[in-house]
């Protein structure tokens, strides 16, 4: 209970927001690093806040783009064996104990997420969402794929399970492969425009990128 209540106290004024989920272990440099970080630039910059699990790799590029495009950069750590440290691009972040609350704050306060490389935490993050969407327990919010070489063999698997009756071609369309920054602000406009509006989130504004010494640690 008190990790929900610091939960909703922490993020009861970050909306609109999207989350980003993606792999620790991808280090600057990597192609998915600069991806995630140039995403959460552009996505922020359209008047997003961006919140992340607080790590690093996918998770410290997209806070990183984040505060270079003006937006406020969130960080939802969790306490595990091997510690990992909060990257130091988040501007407000909560370290959880218990995942189930940590998930709850992901997508109760995100219109979308946006889904790079990782392993089997990624995964069960990005399935939680679709899931979600699939039993309209959350609305139909998009659910983006990164970087689509990556995500190939997964779309093959779906259309497997889709032959199989084991999932719906409406099931299989809420997986969406993104290949570019601008794709995806466009989607999320898009979703911002009608869904979102309907759903009474706050509105876009546009906002301008900050200069390196407005967020260096």
């Amino acid at each position: 209970m008190a990790e929900l209540r610091e939960g909703f106290r922490l993020l009861h004024d970050v909306e609109p927001a999207v989350t980003v989920f993606g792999a620790a272990r991808l280090r600057k440099g990597s192609e998915e690093y600069a991806a995630a970080r140039e995403t959460a630039r552009a996505v922020a910059r359209t008047g997003f806040n961006i919140i992340t699990g607080g790590g690093p790799g996918v998770m410290e590029a997209a806070n990183r783009g984040c505060r270079e495009g003006g937006g406020l950069s969130i960080g939802l750590g969790i306490r595990l064996p091997k510690q990992q440290r909060t990257n130091r691009f988040v501007e407000r972040g909560y370290t959880f104990r218990y995942f189930f609350v940590r998930k709850l704050m992901f997508v109760k306060y995100s219109c979308a997420f946006l889904i790079f490389p990782g392993g089997f935490g990624t995964l069960d993050e990005a399935f939680e969402a679709l899931t979600l969407v699939q039993t309209h327990k959350i609305p139909h919010f998009p659910v983006l794929f990164f970087v689509t070489d990556f995500w190939k063999h997964l779309r093959r698997h779906l259309a497997i399970m889709e032959r199989q009756g084991l999932i719906s071609a409406e099931d299989r369309a809420h997986f969406h492969l993104v290949e570019t920054a601008e794709d995806a602000v466009r989607i999320l406009r898009h979703c911002h425009e009608g869904l979102c509006k309907e759903l009474g989130k706050p509105p876009l504004r546009r906002r301008r990128a900050r200069r390196a010494a407005a967020y260096r640690s």
